[in-house]
């Protein structure tokens, strides 16, 4: 058996405490949040001293855009990906380039800092009911999310960044935020298929290299919130779709994870589902329990993982630039 869990650090260096964790074979990663975050100076030197201990962990961050940017400072702030969606209305061609620009923008500034991996992009639906979600989503239709998604993960791969598609199979119609309550979307499969799963059965049939799932109850398809359902993970994901990437399982301190117990029975109920990655954040206890759980289950240290490592890649100034001044134009037109 193969798992391995992400660790969140307290500050903006690492402890002593962290130092020792990090030494775990089942840490696989880190996932950097806005207090880890001053300045792009501060995070390459946090993520030395990482490197100095752990030179082949995945150094994770969710950079999306908009609400969701961790870190700002030294880097260009970016819209949300809903931006280039009314530019997508009105020519379709010059859309999908703005996407494609915002994907290697987001990228390229990781990379140039060490990062490994930005867990975007979005790929639900803004059906106007959930608000976590909102211009997180590049369109309210699942077409566009479908065509914007693909350029934007184009861009990404130009930086030589692997890309994460969320949340499966599709959040955008619960209505709740579940970082703080349950969440249920009571539409049928048939449904579901035709819309919200369009964009992520594109990207899988590009070959995206990971899938984070929503900590949504779908009850019309399983009686097990998706995070926690073999019927997701393995019968559609794996088997229907075709899936041979990474599974990670949203942060398991969200309230909405809470449904099967506490963090080894999370953890527990989200392996043998199919999952893969744990993300635990907020919450050292959780952490430390996890791993106790791991290391009492005989898990062993996933070597897919490395599969999620940046790559090779040339930094094209020129594309940069001009990614950097869209990014701006964007920003401008939103306020």
């Amino acid at each position: 058996m193969h798992a391995s869990l992400f660790l969140d650090l307290d500050g903006t260096e690492l402890t002593q405490a962290e130092s020792v964790l990090l030494k775990h074979p089942l840490i696989g990663g880190v996932i950097l949040f806005g207090r880890n975050t001053k300045s792009a100076d501060q995070v390459k030197t946090l993520i030395k001293q990482i490197r100095e201990i752990r030179p082949e962990l995945i150094i994770s961050i969710d950079q999306e855009g908009g609400r969701v940017q961790r870190l700002k400072e030294g880097v260009t702030l970016l819209p949300p990906v809903k931006s280039v969606h009314a530019l997508f209305c009105l020519d379709y061609a010059q859309g999908l380039q703005a996407a494609s620009q915002l994907g290697y923008l987001m990228a390229a500034e990781m990379r140039l800092l060490d990062v490994d991996l930005s867990f975007a992009p979005v790929l639900d639906v803004d059906y106007g009911r959930n608000s976590v979600i909102g211009n997180r989503a590049f369109a309210t239709d699942s077409k566009a999310v479908t065509q914007l998604s693909e350029a934007y993960i184009s861009g990404m791969a130009d930086a030589g960044m692997a890309a994460t598609g969320k949340h499966f199979p599709g959040h955008g119609w619960a209505n709740a935020d579940t970082h703080h309550a349950d969440a249920i979307d009571d539409r049928s499969f048939a449904q579901l298929w035709d819309t919200d799963m369009l964009p992520f059965r594109r990207a899988i049939k590009k070959g995206v290299q990971a899938m984070m799932f929503a900590h949504v109850l779908y009850p019309e398809c399983d009686s097990a919130p998706a995070g926690y359902s073999t019927f997701w993970m393995q019968k559609i994901l794996r088997e229907r779709l075709g899936f041979k990437g990474i599974i990670f399982s949203d942060d398991l301190s969200m309230k909405a994870a809470h449904s099967v117990g506490g963090y080894g029975q999370r953890a527990e109920k989200a392996l043998q589902a199919g999952c893969q990655a744990i993300l635990c954040c907020n919450d050292r206890a959780g952490t430390i329990e996890i791993l106790s759980y791991l290391d009492a289950s005989g898990y062993k240290a996933l070597p897919e993982l490395l599969e999620l490592k940046g790559s090779d890649w040339a930094l094209d100034d020129e594309r940069l630039v001009s990614a950097r001044l869209l990014a701006k134009k964007l920003m401008d037109n939103g306020k």
